[in-house]
């Protein structure tokens, strides 16, 4: 099997490509329908409706975050099946993106508009993160993903109970998110040190709650 060696230009122009459609257009998803299809969309109240807005409008920002984290560690990693993990968590990733998208639309809200700006700054930790080494990278990952299942159980406990198919959204969000935490760790991810883990917390915090009203 030949492998393709890209030129810088041509990785500046797919990397452009992905970036503008996670941040403006449709990104490739796995097709999965969206969790809790099945389920009825129940009355709510003005204020329910805004907290689901601007809570599924968090989760749309977080997973714009992770799409350029993973794709910027898919360009840095070493080795390639690293980099073909971290390419097959980003597919899996979008679907969030979109069926958070979508609820957003449902509500009559808009997605961050800062989502530029997540993007470009978790490209950058996440292409540093791989080029310091694959084990580092995973371990990034790993915790990425623990602190995101943290957002997500409290989200589920905010969320109305009379917005069942967000929450069906959330919880299958956390499914996944699981599993790559789980998947990182198991293909080598090391433990990062505590200093990191606090500064990649303070950087959540500073994400959600600005994106939770812009």
């Amino acid at each position: 099997m030949t492998i393709r060696l890209y030129s810088v230009i041509d990785t500046v122009i797919m990397e452009g490509d992905k970036a503008l459609k996670t941040v403006f257009g449709k990104p490739e998803t796995t097709d999965r329908p969206i969790p809790g299809a099945d389920l009825s969309n129940k009355e709510l109240t003005k204020n329910e409706q805004l907290l689901s807005t601007r809570l599924m409008r968090v989760n749309h920002a977080g997973e714009v975050s992770a799409q350029a984290l993973y794709q910027g560690q898919a360009l840095t990693a070493k080795l390639p099946e690293v980099r073909q993990a971290m390419e097959r968590a980003a597919i899996e990733e979008n679907d969030h993106l979109v069926w958070c998208q979508q609820r957003v639309q449902y509500f009559g809200g808009h997605v961050s508009i800062l989502n530029p700006l997540w993007y470009a700054g978790s490209f950058v930790i996440g292409a540093v993160a791989g080029k310091i080494g694959d084990k580092w990278s995973l371990g990034f990952v790993a915790e990425t993903e623990k602190q995101v299942v943290k957002h997500l159980d409290e989200h589920l406990e905010q969320i109305s109970v009379d917005d069942p198919i967000s929450k069906a959204i959330l919880e299958q969000m956390k499914v996944d998110e699981l599993h790559h935490g789980t998947a990182a760790l198991e293909a080598g991810g090391a433990e990062l040190p505590l200093p990191v883990k606090m500064v990649m917390g303070v950087m959540s915090k500073v994400m959600t709650k600005t994106s939770y009203f812009l």
